[in-house]
């Protein structure tokens, strides 16, 4: 998307994501708009400046509440993003922490984005739809979210997620399989690493 003249790129939930510090090459090309709550956020900003990372005029950390309706929107321009632009926007294991309608109201903004906009998300599969091992791991790992006080509020099945998206209004959306993740970036390895099928990927193109 780069190469072809995108020139934003938004990530939601940014966490302690460290693409601008890791693809230098890329991120001066990019205006890049770290989007997640203001606490950790500048916990996150305290750690680069302590281990020598310059903050470039084209890193943008924008505060935000995801649950606030309507507010990060705003945030978000306030901070530059330009919204007659297209842009590529990731959200990653942000979706499963977030209401269903939170998550509904979020596909229907970024299908209204500029023409060409790419919309990358994550998502938990519902554990039905798992093997047992992946089940029961996948079970543990929402007791420890719970009890830590970040309970997962919405999982999904792949057709519900492609309905959603359709329903918001984008020109087209695929489901990306665990599976299809492992055979793409696992497969071959020799240290037995390897992706769960619990977590899988939505992306979808604005019309």
């Amino acid at each position: 998307q780069v190469a072809l003249g995108v020139s934003q790129y938004v990530i939601l939930g940014a966490g302690l994501d460290t693409f601008p510090q890791r693809r230098t090459e890329l991120a001066s090309r990019l205006h890049i708009f770290e989007i997640d709550q203001a606490g950790p956020q500048a916990w996150k900003r305290q750690r680069l400046a302590e281990l020598g990372f310059a903050v470039s005029d084209s890193l943008h950390f924008v505060p935000v509440d995801f649950e606030t309706e309507g507010s990060w929107w705003e945030r978000l321009v306030d901070a530059g993003f330009d919204e007659e632009k297209s842009a590529i926007v990731v959200s990653a294991g942000v979706s499963m922490y977030l209401s269903k309608e939170a998550n509904r109201a979020l596909l229907q903004r970024m299908a209204k984005m500029s023409p060409g906009t790419t919309f990358v998300t994550t998502f938990m599969l519902l554990p039905s739809l798992l093997t047992p091992d992946e089940r029961s791991l996948m079970e543990h790992v929402m007791k420890k979210a719970g009890e830590s006080g970040a309970p997962f509020l919405s999982l999904f099945s792949p057709e519900e997620i492609l309905e959603m998206a359709k329903r918001a209004g984008f020109k087209s959306a695929k489901y990306v399989s665990g599976r299809a993740l492992y055979e793409r970036y696992f497969a071959g390895r020799e240290d037995g690493l390897k992706a769960g099928d619990a977590e899988a990927f939505l992306v979808a193109t604005s019309g």
